[in-house]
């Protein structure tokens, strides 16, 4: 049997032992109350009775008390009554009211949670082998199953079928300008520009270059121009053809050095502007062109509609889930070791770096009031509904298995303290009594 049933049982079982208890006392009062009665209320039978008497209404007054929050007293229909089931809309709104501005309350959750410090706390955890080796080594388990879980032909034919509408519903075109446009804010294509520039000057300069540049005019010149070249050889001046092209290749390299670096120094130069003109049109056009948008989205198709891409995809996913079911099913998985090795690191730097902490703490902190924020309603909310769509008799029933022990104990005091009340005003009035022929 659950543990929750069993405990449940228990509870039960204590409240009808103090429910026995109370309304054994009950009976006893009661009894105590006739007896004193017929043996003439005299004596100690006076002080009996007024015990007795007093301790009764006190019993029966609790009585009515008690069975009062849960139900109406032996079915009457009495005011006021049956407290709980008839205002259990109210008390589900005030006490989700409650649980809002006790426990949800920013500041308060805010203020432990700065005081728990997480990344302190992450970084332990982060630190100690044998918790990560434990994490790891489930994680591992979790990756397992869901490698033989993506083995179903279904769950695949399923998957692809999703990602490919996925894909043919994808704007390419627009997509391809948000990121472009991301990508060249702030001139950030005039720096890849000067990049470029930088690379093709270093190779103008570079000896191998304008060898090459040289032997590729040479070998133009043999081509397009062989009577030339056999005027050369027949004048015996072989080398002529090759020192003109090493002359021109040198020309053409410093040239191209010379416009290399005007173009970088001169931010107005007229192939920067046309370079910057001509990416940002590309982009405006990828945006707005309907002729421009189809033919990216055509390009798109031809891809993913391509059987070899789709033959190749296939074969990938295949080796990839091949090579993690045999990693993951050793004991000493590469990439188990691989990321707990990381983790490892990565709380030894957050240990030693308390800059880095306070920076995790101040996000987490900032996340956690936004995120409490954001749930404030809806928790309350929920609670409220919860409550008012329990049915009212397991309600009462829960709530008296979970409560009712004590509010016997109450019955059991009430008896008792009304006895006590009794005796004393019983006193009191003999004492009073006594003393009115001398007042007299």
């Amino acid at each position: 049997m659950p543990p929750t049933v069993l405990a449940q049982d228990d509870r039960l079982r204590s409240l009808r032992r103090m429910k026995g208890w109370a309304l054994t006392l009950l009976f006893v009062v009661v009894a105590g109350l006739g007896l004193a009665t017929v043996m003439g209320e005299h004596g100690m039978w006076a002080w009996i009775k007024a015990f007795c008497e007093a301790a009764a209404v006190g019993a029966v007054a609790d009585w009515f008390a008690v069975v009062a929050l849960f139900r109406r007293p032996l079915g009457l229909p009495i005011p006021h009554t049956a407290i709980i089931p008839s205002n259990k809309n109210r008390i589900a709104d005030n006490l989700a009211i409650f649980v809002r501005d006790h426990f949800l309350e920013p500041s308060v959750l805010l203020d432990k949670l700065s005081v728990f410090d997480p990344a302190m706390r992450l970084a332990q955890w982060l630190t100690d082998p044998a918790r990560v080796h434990n994490f790891v080594g489930t994680a591992r388990k979790i990756g397992l199953q869901a490698v033989d879980f993506l083995d179903d032909a279904i769950l695949q034919q399923a998957f692809k079928t999703l990602v490919l509408d996925a894909l043919h519903r994808w704007d390419a075109a627009q997509s391809a300008g948000q990121v472009l446009a991301l990508l060249t804010r702030e001139g950030r294509h005039d720096e890849l520009l000067n990049l470029a520039l930088e690379k093709l000057g270093h190779l103008t300069k570079y000896g191998k270059t304008k060898a090459k540049v040289s032997d590729l005019i040479a070998r133009y010149i043999k081509q397009e121009w062989p009577k030339v070249s056999w005027a050369f050889n027949l004048a015996d001046q072989v080398n002529t053809i090759d020192s003109i092209s090493a002359y021109l290749a040198n020309k053409i390299n410093l040239a191209m050095t010379q416009e290399f670096g005007d173009i970088l120094q001169n931010p107005n130069h007229p192939l920067r502007i046309s370079y910057g003109e001509g990416v940002n049109d590309f982009i405006h056009k990828l945006c707005v062109d309907p002729d421009l948008g189809q033919r990216v989205q055509e390009i798109k198709v031809k891809i993913i509609d391509h059987p070899s891409v789709h033959t190749y995809i296939d074969g990938l996913v295949h080796e990839v889930k091949d090579w993690l079911r045999r990693d993951l099913t050793r004991e000493d998985s590469r990439l188990a070791q691989h990321i707990q090795s990381s983790l490892m690191e990565i709380g030894t730097k957050l240990a030693a770096d308390p800059e880095l902490r306070e920076s995790i703490n101040g996000h987490v902190l900032s996340a956690a009031g936004e995120l409490v924020g954001n749930l404030r309603a809806g928790v309350t909310e929920h609670i409220a509904q919860t409550i008012k769509d329990w049915d009212e008799t397991k309600m009462v029933r829960e709530m008296e298995v979970n409560v009712g022990k004590d509010l016997q104990y109450i019955r059991v005091s009430g008896t008792l303290v009304g006895g006590m009340v009794g005796l004393a005003l019983y006193g009191l009035g003999s004492a009073l009594t006594s003393l009115m022929p001398h007042i007299r």
